[in-house]
């Protein structure tokens, strides 16, 4: 049986470099799917990853589903 406040949480992770410069707004914006346990990182998750449309490695942040 599932419980309803689980440590796991779904988190999606978006390039701030895209969104902040609105570079390639008609293509989108780089968009990662990860995990994060609610009780050990309480705070908003921020993990360098390879943004395409960048072409480089950019500070991806978590954003509200």
């Amino acid at each position: 049986m599932a419980k309803g406040k689980d440590a796991r949480v779904t988190v999606i992770l978006e390039c701030t470099c895209c969104v902040r410069n609105r570079v390639n707004v008609n293509k989108g914006v780089s968009r990662y799917i990860t995990q994060k346990n609610r009780h050990n990182t309480p705070s908003r998750l921020e993990l360098r990853k390879f943004c395409p449309f960048c072409y480089k490695h950019t500070i991806h942040g978590e954003i509200k589903k």
